[in-house]
């Protein structure tokens, strides 16, 4: 920890922080990238873990989904607690906890071990994503806060989309089990620059912990997803199925009535009545669900239609996050010069015509032109990512920074649930419809299938695009407005 003495009201007025900033910065990044890559990276693996622990594939997938699972159920918790008892302090627990984790991942030799381990790194990281984000928000001035935060969501974005390409080369060439010991030794290094580097914290909120809403919290993120990832495999219409998404809505009405009559709930509802932050929150969401229909549906198309290894369809699929990582920090950095509502519409028009371009692919098609339509989704994304990062943390209250982080945080990776169920049920759907009787894999001999249901899930994903880009269009029309008022008077 830094043991640089300060008198200064704020970050951003410490010289000696600020001289530090950019170094601060690839620390939360490095935790950021790892921690959400481990959101996705396992699913290319499931199969290798499948055979070695010799588990059908229905259960192992509870490998991606319980992490998932616990850093939904944990985020606004650990936001919360950020605020109280300092963001910096909660951020260095979760790196060391992480990193645990991710140990005690590859050595498993069982699915209760590996489960139990994979909780424990969901706990850590949630600690750091609840966090990062008003970190940088903090320490950064308003003048490079869109450059700060667009590095952020470029890493976020990067580390949920690399999964399957990066997992493919890791697999591959090493083994399942690196794909949590990588996580180790840069982990390390991070952490030992970590303590270093971050300085004391500085605003803490006398509040307490909302017991309750906690609770009510925990019970609605569990049982919706169990509903939601269970129901593919049991069909929506079960009668336990019903069940489970009955009481997932009673249970966020419960929790919802709750936080509004706490005097120190563990949801800020207040920061909803800011519309560009509630605007923003939603199309974050929106274009998460539209990627992780991408993330899952790509994998199959590089690998059984285009007839690629997992190592070559793992570098076609990189096109994505490299095309994110060169525009995003771009597009964060104009941001900053000229406002974040024209870069996010113009990158929500791009999606839009990418997830068309996908839509139109069958088994023949050029690996150039696929190529061609992966890279412009990653810019598409890479334009909108970092300017709304930046919308949603720029309007909120420097004592709610851990609380909005993590509701940020918290909305990407419901998207990110939310995008796999809905891609693999329209995907079976249409392709139990062609093939006359239920379908819950690929129907081998029968390419055609498939691509008539990976044909509606990236029209689907389009539509949503599309849904995002006309809310973002309506927002950049009122800030001109605004503007224009502001000029008059």
């Amino acid at each position: 920890m830094s043991s640089t003495a300060t008198t200064a009201a704020t970050y951003q007025e410490n010289i000696e922080v600020q001289k530090k900033r950019w170094m601060i910065l690839i620390v939360l990044n490095l935790f950021t990238f790892m921690s959400t890559l481990d959101g996705s990276i396992v699913n290319i693996a499931l199969p290798v873990l499948s055979r070695t622990l010799h588990l059908p594939v229905a259960q192992i997938e509870w490998v991606t989904t319980a992490y998932l699972m616990a850093i939904c159920t944990a985020i606004l918790f650990f936001g919360k607690l950020g605020d109280m008892v300092g963001k910096i302090k909660i951020f260095k627990i979760g790196t060391i906890i992480f990193i645990l984790g991710s140990l005690l991942c590859g050595l498993s030799s069982s699915l209760s071990l590996l489960l139990i381990s994979r909780i424990i790194q969901a706990i850590g990281a949630s600690m750091t994503m609840a966090n990062s984000q008003g970190i940088v928000t903090d320490i950064f001035p308003s003048t490079e806060r869109g450059k700060a935060l667009g590095l952020i969501g470029t890493f976020v974005s990067l580390g949920s989309i690399a999964g399957p390409s990066l997992g493919g080369i890791i697999v591959s060439s090493l083994g399942w089990q690196y794909i949590f010991w990588v996580n180790v030794p840069i982990g390390l290094v991070a952490v030992f620059l970590g303590w270093k580097l971050l300085p004391k914290d500085l605003i803490k909120v006398k509040d307490k912990i909302d017991v309750p809403g906690s609770l009510v919290f925990a019970v609605f993120i569990l049982t919706l997803f169990v509903g939601l990832l269970l129901g593919q495999q049991v069909g929506y219409g079960d009668a336990r199925i019903i069940a489970s998404l009955v009481v997932a809505v009673v249970a966020f009405a419960t929790f919802i009535r709750l936080e509004f009559r706490r005097p120190q709930p563990l949801l800020q509802l207040t920061l909803f009545k800011n519309p560009l932050f509630s605007l923003s929150i939603l199309c974050a969401f929106l274009v998460f669900v539209a990627n992780f229909c991408f993330n899952i549906i790509s994998p199959f198309y590089a690998q059984n239609m285009l007839n690629l290894s997992p190592f070559y369809a793992g570098f076609l699929l990189m096109l994505f996050p490299i095309s994110m990582v060169i525009v995003a920090p771009l597009s964060g950095a104009l941001s900053d010069k000229i406002g974040s509502e024209l870069l996010t519409f113009a990158g929500l028009v791009v999606m839009v015509v990418a997830q068309i371009g996908l839509a139109q692919l069958h088994a023949g098609s050029s690996i150039p032109l696929v190529g061609l339509w992966i890279a412009m989704l990653g810019i598409g994304s890479g334009l909108f990512q970092s300017p709304n990062n930046s919308l949603i943390m720029s309007k909120v209250p420097r004592t709610q920074l851990g609380s909005a982080g993590s509701v940020n945080s918290l909305v990407r990776n419901v998207g990110m649930v939310v995008g796999i169920t809905l891609a693999t049920s329209i995907l079976f759907y249409i392709m139990s419809k062609e093939a006359g009787y239920r379908v819950t894999g690929l129907v081998p001999g029968h390419p055609e299938i498939f691509l008539s249901g990976m044909h509606v899930v990236f029209m689907t994903s389009a539509s949503i695009c599309l849904v995002a880009a006309l809310l973002t269009g309506w927002r950049l029309i009122g800030a001109r407005r605004a503007r224009m008022q502001q000029e008059k008077r």
